[in-house]
């Protein structure tokens, strides 16, 4: 590891943490072609952290609005009300995904690494992100969403612990399968975001603790952590604006030329 590799997989992960094109598929498929290996659970976790703090600071307003009416009872009317819903949907969300991590996460590691299974996780995903852009009505909102628009937005998030799948993708896709417009769709999966990563940090600090980092490499962290922040909250910013006036079909299509490349490599 030096600083090059350590601000390389920083931006890989902030860029692809937030585009439906999988950032697991893409750290994985680094390691496996170039031999780029993250130096270490720390060293992955704050990555994790800086796409973190990214979507943080960019829906600041948002969670500041959700606290503000959690902590005051007191708030009424129907903008307050939303809020404490919108956090309860989010916390709902994330069950899914945390029963699929503790059970699966063995298999996420190992066998679902696999470029052969990337590639059809990248295809096959990339599929119904396009089909449910094409197909979806693209006429509801935030303020409509309901507990079965959760549960079933938490189902779809829990399949992402597979590498190629992509967690804002799959979430994104269930979003326009629903009938939501592209940015609802898109703000919710952020949102939706926060818990899961912070959730893996959590998760993962016991064997933070009891390994403890490598001497020397703290200078490494700092430059990942950074590098995802800063990249991360500006795909965020491009990604809402992008959405504005074009379809994720883009996205789709890169994913199955990526999906041809990963198999090209393995054949030849």
């Amino acid at each position: 590891m030096n600083f090059f590799h350590a601000i390389f997989l920083g931006l890989l992960q902030g860029v692809t943490e937030f585009l439906p094109v999988s950032s697991s598929a893409h750290l994985a498929l680094v390691e496996f072609f170039l031999g780029i290996e993250e130096a270490g659970l720390v060293f992955d976790i704050a990555l994790h952290l800086g796409t973190l703090l990214g979507v943080l600071i960019y829906f600041r307003r948002d969670f500041f609005m959700m606290f503000t009416a959690l902590v005051n009872p007191r708030m009424l009317g129907e903008e307050a009300r939303r809020q404490r819903f919108l956090f309860l949907y989010i916390c709902l969300g994330t069950i899914p995904a945390v029963i699929a991590g503790y059970f699966l996460k063995d298999a996420a590691e190992t066998i679902f690494r696999s470029p052969f299974v990337i590639a059809a996780s990248l295809a096959g995903a990339g599929l119904l992100l396009l089909l449910a852009d094409k197909a979806g009505k693209h006429i509801r909102d935030m303020k409509s969403i309901g507990f079965v628009d959760v549960a079933l937005i938490g189902l779809f998030q829990a399949f992402a612990l597979m590498p190629g799948v992509s967690r804002s993708g799959i979430t994104m896709t269930a979003g326009l399968m629903l009938g939501f417009n592209r940015m609802s769709a898109a703000r919710f999966s952020f949102l939706l975001s926060v818990p899961v990563i912070l959730g893996a940090g959590v998760y993962n600090l016991p064997d933070i603790v009891r390994q403890g980092s490598e001497p020397g490499q703290l200078g490494f962290y700092l430059a990942g952590f950074a590098a995802a922040a800063i990249s991360g909250y500006l795909v965020i910013a491009f990604l809402l604006r992008f959405i504005q006036s074009h379809s994720f079909a883009v996205f789709a299509y890169y994913r199955f030329l990526l999906a041809g490349v990963v198999l090209l490599t393995q054949i030849i």
